[in-house]
């Protein structure tokens, strides 16, 4: 009996005895590959040897220094390499995880408006089938309909519009941009009802992660989301704890947008695990602002900037610049698409292939012409993924892809670091997985 409180009460996991580079092996010595990255976290793989000397020359320097008392060198080079690859932002938050990050983000916003005079401003906007965390302030924010229902009379109502998701909800009649448009400005119909002086954000991932499975955003959308935003004095929030750091193809995702966001979130691959690290970063503006009122964040929290996290995070950095990772991410993730697009072609169960660099997702369907969702009842995401596993394969299975309830995807993010013979692996064993589990 295990008294440790795993997250299923009814199926315990197999026991993890080691990693190394690509791979995970469990205590019976059997092979994983890792094409989730756990959870798009191990971008670097299992064993970088120069992360885990990092690690081991911060603790012996100086494991931990609480950062009301001090800053350290490793805190100050950290925050120096991520504004400097993230354009437009001019202070960073080190914290310990995505959701500390949505969280950290949600209270200086709010706390920027109150500086400024303006405390009305205090409602956020998210959008359907997306995800912020699972503390309180980030679960209410987002648009996970699974993941809130438990939780909902202890938190703050959320507000939402619908989702960029053009597989599901483009019209036959729309262009890509056409459509692009018309979702975006849902976006100005929900702060006129809410009310302009009311409304303090409008927080999305860049690209949507495991609620609804590497949706990209359709060209356009997001710089008509930022006009908006200007328009009406709302910060714009991107959530890029799952395809940031490097996921899609460039360190910030929103690069690739044509935008500049007011707040960013990271975490997941800032450290590729070695470590928990999660950031917020933010404009200038937001900051001078706080500096000239009361000159004090009110938010913290005691492993914030813990220097043995931050070590790691820099040397996972340093790691994907030195390597050229960047440029791998964007030659594989096109090549293990183009080849997950070819090999699942017949399968009458597979809807759409979809994703940037090394962030992907096959969505299931039970009938590819009319995209109608296969009967959630059957959680045929947990089958491909326990199949998955029978093969040795790590898959992120996910189901309410379409609404909450309905729908099914699989979630791929490999580390940074595969090869042509990683390719071909994850591809095959994915292709016998749904194979097996679909029929």
């Amino acid at each position: 009996m295990s008294h440790a409180l795993h997250r299923s009460l009814l199926h315990r996991p197999p026991r993890a005895a080691r990693g190394d580079g690509v791979y995970v092996y469990d205590e019976h010595g059997k092979r994983y590959f890792d094409g989730c990255g756990g959870a798009a976290v191990s971008c670097l793989g299992h064993s970088h040897p120069d992360v885990i000397a990092a690690i081991q020359n911060q603790l012996r320097t100086l494991p931990y220094a609480h950062t009301s008392f001090f800053t350290t060198d490793a805190m100050e080079q950290l925050a120096d390499r991520i504004v400097g690859a993230a354009p437009g932002m001019g202070k960073v938050l080190l914290l310990s995880g995505g959701s500390e990050a949505v969280e950290a983000a949600l209270k200086l916003s709010r706390q920027y408006f109150v500086e400024i005079g303006e405390p009305g401003r205090h409602l956020y906007i998210a959008r359907r089938q997306s995800y912020h965390g699972n503390t309180l302030g980030a679960l209410a924010t987002g648009g996970n309909q699974w993941r809130r229902a438990n939780f909902a009379p202890i938190m703050v109502d959320g507000h939402h519009i619908a989702p960029c998701f053009e597989y599901r909800e483009r019209g036959d009649d729309e262009t890509l941009e056409e459509y692009g448009q018309r979702t975006a400005n849902e976006l100005e119909s929900k702060i006129q009802k809410l009310g302009p002086t009311n409304v303090a954000g409008f927080v999305a991932e860049t690209v949507v992660g495991a609620t609804a499975g590497a949706v990209a955003p359709v060209p356009g959308y997001f710089k008509r989301i930022r006009e908006i935003c200007d328009q009406y004095g709302v910060h714009l929030i991107l959530d890029e704890v799952m395809c940031g750091t490097g996921r899609t193809g460039t360190m910030m995702a929103y690069e690739q947008e044509g935008v500049i966001p007011d707040m960013v979130t990271m975490a997941k691959g800032l450290a590729a695990g070695y470590q928990p690290v999660g950031a917020l970063l933010c404009r200038d503006e937001i900051t001078d602002a706080i500096r000239a009122g009361s000159g004090f964040f009110q938010h913290g929290h005691t492993f914030m900037g813990h220097a043995t996290a931050v070590a790691a995070s820099l040397a996972t950095l340093t790691a994907i610049d030195k390597e050229n990772l960047l440029e791998n991410v964007r030659t594989r993730g096109a090549s293990v698409l183009q080849q997950l697009q070819t090999q699942l072609d017949d399968h009458p169960n597979v809807g759409d292939v979809r994703g940037r660099g090394l962030f992907l997702a096959v969505e299931l369907v039970a009938d590819r012409a009319t995209k109608a969702p296969l009967d959630p009842a059957l959680k045929t995401h947990n089958r491909v993924q326990r199949a998955a596993m029978d093969y040795g394969l790590m898959v992120y299975g996910m189901g309410g892809t379409v609404d909450g309830r309905l729908g099914d995807h699989i979630l791929l993010a490999p580390p940074y670091v595969i090869g042509d013979e990683h390719e071909e692996e994850l591809v095959q064993k994915l292709d016998a997985a749904i194979r097996g589990a679909c029929g």
